[in-house]
């Protein structure tokens, strides 16, 4: 059984950071790309990064490059986002997906498996 969960959300002031875990289990870590995204309130769901299981290649979303940085433990099993120079507008529900494809930049609509998110939330 495929499981995603994501973890590490929390309140934050801006400029601060927080990192998110996602730890995944019941598929082959090298076979499928895991994304971050995130929905606030009132929008829709985005995109955020993603990283490839097999070589780590990586996808960030234009509003978060520089700021925020993607990796993966293939031993764990697990995936990381650094969120540092956080801002207000980061403020979301921020949920980690598996999509079965060996590059980052698969399309969103191949994401099919979903854990349950973990809200962060920005203070200014």
């Amino acid at each position: 059984e495929v499981q995603l969960q994501a973890s590490g959300g929390g309140l934050v002031q801006a400029g601060g950071s927080l990192r998110l875990s996602c730890t995944a289990s019941g598929f082959t870590f090298d076979h499928y790309a895991i994304g971050w995204f995130r929905q606030a309130p009132g929008k829709e769901r985005e995109r955020v990064s993603a990283i490839s299981g097999r070589d780590g290649n990586t996808y960030y979303e234009d509003s978060v490059r520089g700021r925020f940085t993607i990796s993966r433990d293939r031993v764990k099993n697990m995936v990381y986002l650094q969120m540092n120079s956080l801002k207000p507008e980061d403020t979301a529900l921020y949920y980690c997906a598996s999509a079965r494809s060996s590059t980052a930049q698969v399309t969103p609509s191949s994401y099919n498996y979903w854990g349950q998110g973990t809200l962060v939330t920005v203070s200014s």
